[in-house]
């Protein structure tokens, strides 16, 4: 039976044991169709973008590509960090950071979601709030996907959009929260859009 670890076991050598392991289940292996959507339509190729969580970081890479000059990817896994680094060694448009998302200091006017809220465990997801609502820029906004739909165990970790609302509706505006229409097929029917800013 699967069991739900606890708030220090999610640690570095637990993420990158399932990366090094091929325990990713969760990975498309592909930027999310529905973020590459939102990014396509995004005219300011210069805006302060992070991606909390990235993991094998598709969302910016399909950035980079794209010709944004300014994208920030932090991940508590080394090896993670490591590989891109290699990857965009003397690339100045992307910033890599292996640390931990609660402790980055930064001022963004996009945060990309992309798997990372489901993957910290349930108790920090008022501090994610809070984090959030501090790195943004003043008109800056948080938008991506959360999993509408139960897991067992976790992590990834389950949710649904009234828990969401009920979390962040005081601390930031919801523009937008709806199911997605336009998932990966692996996701259909278990995500929900988000497009939140500022108060």
């Amino acid at each position: 039976m699967k069991t739900t670890p606890t708030v220090d076991s999610l640690d570095q050598t637990f993420w990158n044991s399932k990366y090094e392991n091929n325990l990713t289940g969760w990975d498309l292996g592909m930027v999310s169709p529905p973020i590459k959507e939102y990014i396509d339509q995004i005219e300011n190729k210069d805006l302060r973008i992070l991606i909390p969580g990235a993991g094998n970081a598709y969302e910016a890479k399909y950035l980079i590509e794209n010709g944004f000059t300014s994208v920030t990817v932090i991940d508590i896994a080394p090896r993670l960090i490591q590989k891109l680094e290699e990857e965009y060694k003397d690339n100045s448009a992307i910033q890599l950071i292996h640390g931990d998302f609660f402790e980055h200091q930064g001022e963004y006017d996009l945060i990309i979601e992309q798997t990372f809220f489901c993957a910290i465990h349930p108790s920090l997801r008022p501090q994610y709030v809070e984090k959030m609502k501090s790195l943004l820029s003043k008109d800056g906004k948080l938008c991506g996907l959360l999993f509408n739909r139960e897991f067992v165990g976790g992590p990834p970790f389950q949710g649904n959009k009234k828990e969401y609302l009920e979390l962040m509706q005081d601390e930031l505006k919801v523009e937008t929260m709806e199911a997605c229409y336009n998932s990966h097929s692996a996701r259909k029917d278990t995500e929900l859009w988000i497009h939140l800013q500022k108060q």
